[in-house]
């Protein structure tokens, strides 16, 4: 706002409600009035981190509630940050077309998270982070939005200031500023018909690109916060990263600021791509003064608009970045910020650009890169040296929830893992479903850091655990891997062989309790098989997995519940009823059909489904592995006709053409390619 001297002149005459004001206090109200309007474009918050990987999956049945606590909120915040942006990706959390109802399971989760945040009285931004090709590219993307945001804002439109509605994250492809800013107004319009309360986060196309925010309409809601992401330069910032066209893997060793004498040569992977021009002309656009200029714009769009702006996303990819011009870069880009008063979260907390030690295990009280943390102007923890110490007590490894410190890291193979099963579990709310996996399918807990059961094993502890099945004759390993530890050394095995003679597959649950010295050597896969060589260490065991060794599962369920080692024998059968999981649904009700058939590259797939389910079709060789996904989504009852191009990969041969309805098989088709 400017205001001239005529203007206070004309303020003072004898109509004026400044009338018998004195110039210093005349004086004095002017700057409170110009720091009134500076106020009102300053966020609430300063700093803080992306905290990325958690409620950034396929649906919530694939959210790893466990893997932060409100203890890593405390954390975070005793770094001296005062908001976290929670990515979520927001329409795969729904049943999909056409209602985009969202799952109670995923408030259940993320009604916790809010909680730890507001009695930290942190703030948290509520980051619609779904993927691009559901988002970006969709062409009910308004329609969308509109309904799961209203859903949001019912839900949490009587939570505390603390909370923060992010619209999108990152909209791109064909989706013009123009076009997105009209389909955002429709979202913030929607939003307000139930939540007047709680500030939106809003930003322009093209990645959330600063250069995009001066094409953002002027929006009436003042209730807004404008954010941008800062990448640049992008050659430094995504050295070695696989995600951008080309892949940039073999890039490595980019320096910031540019220096001719550290400066690497061209990877010929790269040669005649953008990245190479960019390379060429990196001595003028590896600049701090580039990077200053380029931070201004968002600065310029700040002031001119006089709204409140932050930067949602900055960092650098850790692999093959300069572990010292990194640094250097996030210290200059965060002061920058700041001079500008702009409030900022970096990307990310753990994981490829976070605040860790390249390769650690990311323990907060060991882990941390003080050099980052201290050029983020952040709070630097006193660091402890770590040391392994064996496991005197047993410990759960599922019980509703997976354990603490253990990453969930299974690999279904065309099948299906589910966490929170409600199949009638024996013990607490949720049991684990596994369901028609293909042959190596796995189930998998990664211990984080390493565990050292070597006491427990030696005290005669056991795997104790309650398990379902429906497939008479089937069989799987249960197995713990150890830690590879140098190029000469493989990740051994210790397996056991479940089938009927542990427990029937009856669709009744069964106690099993097996002493860990039951388990036996099972070789190593390295990219290459290496024999049982006894070498198996029980001091540094990587994992615990339940794996489909032997064959396909297709077909066939198993369910897990109350996973723990302990050294007592007590687990008892609550639930007692027999429960198969297998529905067989008529076909006549399915109408399960593909045409033409042979399909030469396109199909028309049609089917009916007679409930809000997740359906999954897939195809399948003759071994029962997937060869490809075609729809994996909740959808609501009626006819459906599904359009397939099959994928490149896929060669002339027989295959199998899977209907999977609420994780039972109900229909198998044979095509021919």
């Amino acid at each position: 706002m400017k205001i001239k001297m005529k203007d206070i002149q004309d303020k003072t005459n004898s109509s004026s409600p400044f009338r018998g004001l004195g110039s210093n206090k005349l004086g004095l109200f002017l700057i409170s009035l110009l720091l009134s309007f500076q106020l009102q474009a300053q966020v609430s918050f300063n700093r803080g981190v992306n905290l990325t990987g958690w409620f950034q999956t396929s649906s919530a049945q694939q959210i790893q509630f466990t893997k932060y606590t409100k203890k890593d909120f405390q954390n975070i915040k005793s770094l001296g940050c005062d908001v976290i942006r929670l990515p979520i990706n927001l329409f795969y959390m729904t049943n999909g077309s056409p209602d985009y109802t969202i799952d109670p399971l995923m408030y259940e989760f993320l009604d916790q998270a809010v909680n730890w945040a507001e009695e930290l009285q942190m703030y948290l931004i509520l980051d619609n982070h779904t993927t691009d090709d559901l988002a970006s590219k969709n062409a009910n993307l308004e329609t969308v939005l509109k309904k799961v945001w209203v859903q949001m804002a019912e839900h949490y439109k009587n939570r505390s200031n603390y909370i923060l509605y992010e619209i999108l994250n990152e909209p791109n492809g064909t989706l013009t500023t123009a076009a997105w800013g009209k389909i955002q107004q429709a979202a913030i319009t929607a939003i307000r018909t139930v939540d007047t309360k709680h500030t939106l986060v809003v930003g322009g196309a093209s990645f959330n690109s600063y250069t995009e925010l001066a094409a953002l309409p002027v929006y009436a809601d003042n209730n807004l916060i404008y954010t941008f992401h800062f990448y640049d330069p992008f050659v430094f910032t995504h050295q070695g990263a696989s995600w951008p066209s080309p892949s940039m893997t073999s890039l490595t060793n980019v320096p910031f600021p540019y220096n001719a004498s550290t400066m690497p040569s061209t990877p010929s992977a790269l040669a005649g791509t953008w990245v190479a021009s960019a390379l060429t002309n990196y001595k003028n656009e590896g600049t701090l003064a580039k990077v200053k200029s380029l931070i201004d714009i968002a600065a310029a769009f700040k002031t001119s608009r006089n709204v409140k702006v932050y930067c949602g996303e900055f960092g650098v990819y850790i692999p093959n970045s300069p572990n010292a011009d990194r640094n250097y870069w996030y210290q200059e880009v965060r002061k920058y910020l700041e001079a500008k008063q702009i409030p900022w979260t970096t990307w990310d907390y753990q994981g490829g650009f976070g605040l860790f030690t390249k390769g650690s295990a990311e323990l907060f009280d060991y882990n941390l890169n003080i050099p980052l943390v201290t050029a983020l102007g952040l709070t630097a923890p006193t660091q402890q040296t770590y040391t392994l110490r064996a496991d005197s007590v047993g410990f759960p490894i599922y019980t509703d929830y997976v354990g603490e410190k253990m990453l969930e890291s299974g690999n279904p193979s065309g099948g299906t893992i589910n966490f929170y099963a409600t199949d009638k579990p024996n013990n607490g709310k949720y049991c684990l479903a596994w369901s028609g996996s293909g042959q190596y399918g796995t189930v998998g807990f990664n211990f984080s850091p390493d565990k050292d059961l070597s006491k427990l094993k030696n005290q005669n502890y056991a795997l104790s655990f309650m398990v379902r099945g429906n497939a008479p004759g089937a069989k799987f390993h249960l197995r713990f891997t150890d830690t590879k530890t140098s190029a000469s050394d493989h990740p051994w095995r210790m397996n056991f062989t479940m089938d009927e003679t542990t427990a029937k597959w009856d669709g009744k649950w069964h106690k099993v309790y097996l002493p860990l010295s039951r388990f036996t050597e099972g070789g190593s896969w390295d990219n290459a098989w290496f024999n049982p060589a006894g070498l198996f260490d029980w001091r540094a065991v990587d994992r615990f997995e339940i794996v489909a060794e032997q064959a396909s599962l297709a077909g066939k369920t198993f369910w897990f519940d109350n996973i723990q080692l302990c050294n007592q024998d007590t687990a008892q059968v609550y639930e007692t009823s027999t429960f198969t999981g297998v529905e067989t649904i008529q076909a006549k009700k399915l109408k399960f059909n593909i045409f033409p058939n042979p399909v030469y590259n396109q199909a028309t797939i049609s089917y009916s489904i007679t409930d809000n389910e997740p359906v999954n079709i897939s195809l399948l060789n003759l071994s029962g592995q997937t060869m490809e996904t075609i729809v994996d989504a909740h959808q609501t009852a009626g006819d459906y006709h599904i359009r397939w191009t099959k994928a490149n990969s896929i060669r002339q041969g027989i295959y199998i053409c899977r209907l999977a309805v609420s994780d039972k098989i109900s229909q198998c088709k044979m095509i021919v390619m």
